[in-house]
């Protein structure tokens, strides 16, 4: 019989070590690796076999037959934008976020829409079956078709699986097989099951819509090798108390990871929002000092955000800085240019900053809105509300041309701006856009913040 014996494996990428280590080795996290109870396999020998004609072999590229899959609608136009244009068939979906954001509540009503005219099974390895029929009947779903199944052992869940297309799994963590001994949500457990999962999906065509637990850092609880067995990971972000929630693709093997869903939470179920106004802008803009607007990409969309600042003397001797929804390093490279090329002294000044509607910006264009921001924080001259500002900022000062300009002027003049700030560079492929707004190309930042003040408006 063979002998167990005890692993330690880190709950975060799943690097194995044989004793207990403060450190993970792999990943060098603190505090992560976790005992578990292993069984050491029996060596085997295996008989020498001979290749067979039919064994797999190397196929030039060119022979290869490309498969063309029609996209299947969710039902949900703003999550059909996150995946990439709709569900692929035969892929492998995980979505995270914190309890009780509405993960559940948005695979029902994706569950509930696919059952009109495909065969869907809701596995509830959390919740009772009666649970969610009650779900159901708050949401107001006719989902008489929709089959129900409240099972934990994947084994049982994959002989009650027959015919149908699309699966959801709600949870992976809750999930468990009975071929580990392993508690369920043990870094064992969940990368065996994503395993099967994945060879379900692959080997018969099944889409699985997968729910992932998130740990109190916010990443998705369990190894890595979750995130890569799948072709599509999502994140749900906002707060639990907030209508708004953000759907986010990290991951998609089949579309862009810069997608992002605006959904708002309700009574009566979770929708997708188009219009963006209300959430990423503030009716107050214009007002108060230290906002600025810049058009944003987002995959295949622009949206106007707001950008706010506000600055506080500081206390100690290190001034502070808090950026929300952009990168630290950004800010604090972003001040010092400021600083140096434009003489606006930020060494007393404590900074906050914030992306309205807690979305996050990563794209370089919007360096020169965070600059007008912080320059209208510090002069204390509020930004036009109907001006907008876009354009990359480098460490010499110069404003660097940026992609689709004319993408986001034309936002800009869609949502009833009447001046742009962008990147000389970026002049040629706007200029159509000069009799329906005012375009202020600019080279520098001090010749953007020279041009932004200077405006009756901001006065």
């Amino acid at each position: 019989m063979a002998k167990s014996k005890s692993v330690y494996v880190c709950s975060e990428c799943g690097a194995q070590s044989a004793q207990w280590l403060g450190r993970c080795p792999g990943c060098g996290k603190f505090g992560t690796l976790v005992e578990e109870v292993a069984e050491a396999p029996a060596p085997k020998r295996e008989p020498k076999r001979e290749r067979s004609a039919l064994s797999a072999r190397p196929v030039p590229l060119s022979l290869v037959h490309e498969t063309k899959t029609e996209r299947v609608p969710s039902g949900i136009a703003e999550l059909d934008t996150v995946l990439g244009g709709g569900i692929v068939p035969g892929s492998l979906v995980l979505i995270g976020g914190d309890p009780g954001i509405g993960k559940s509540t948005l695979l029902t009503e994706v569950a509930a829409h696919l059952a009109k005219e495909h065969s869907v099974l809701y596995v509830s390895a959390e919740e009772s079956c009666s649970q969610v029929k009650m779900r159901c009947a708050r949401l107001g779903l006719g989902a008489s078709g929709l089959l129900l199944l409240n099972e934990t052992c994947l084994e049982d869940i994959e002989e009650a699986i027959g015919d149908e297309r699309f699966v959801v799994i709600d949870s992976i963590q809750a999930v468990y097989t009975s071929e580990l001994s392993s508690a369920a949500g043990s870094v064992a457990q969940v990368r065996e099951c994503a395993g099967k999962l994945q060879r379900i999906a692959k080997s018969r065509g099944i889409t699985f819509f997968i729910v992932g637990h998130v740990t109190k850092e916010g990443s998705l609880a369990g190894p890595k090798v979750l995130e890569h067995i799948m072709d599509t990971v999502l994140y749900f972000e906002g707060e639990k108390e907030d209508n708004f929630k953000i759907l986010r693709a990290y991951k998609n093997r089949f579309g862009s990871v810069q997608e992002v869903g605006v959904f708002e939470m309700t009574g009566e179920g979770i929708y997708g929002v188009s219009d963006y106004a209300d959430i990423f802008l503030s009716d107050a803009r214009g007002q108060a000092a230290g906002s600025c607007v810049t058009p944003a990409e987002t995959g295949n969309r622009c949206m106007l955000v707001e950008i706010q600042t506000l600055m506080a003397k500081t206390a100690y001797g290190l001034p502070r800085r808090m950026p929300l929804g952009i990168d630290y390093n950004k800010l604090v490279l972003l001040i010092a240019v400021l600083e140096k090329r434009c003489g606006l002294p930020f060494f007393n000044q404590d900074v906050y900053l914030n992306a309205m509607g807690g979305i996050r910006l990563n794209e370089p264009a919007v360096d020169l809105a965070v600059c007008a921001a912080l320059a209208s924080g510090y002069k204390n001259i509020p930004v036009g509300k109907a001006c907008a500002v876009f354009g990359e900022v480098g460490l010499t000062g110069e404003v660097r041309g940026v992609t689709f300009a004319e993408k986001r002027v034309n936002e800009c003049v869609k949502m009833g701006f009447k001046r742009v700030i962008f990147p000389a560079k970026n002049f040629k492929s706007v200029k159509k856009f000069e009799g329906k707004i005012e375009l202020v190309p600019v080279t520098s930042v001090s010749r953007a913040i020279e041009k932004l003040f200077s405006s009756p408006e901001n006065g």
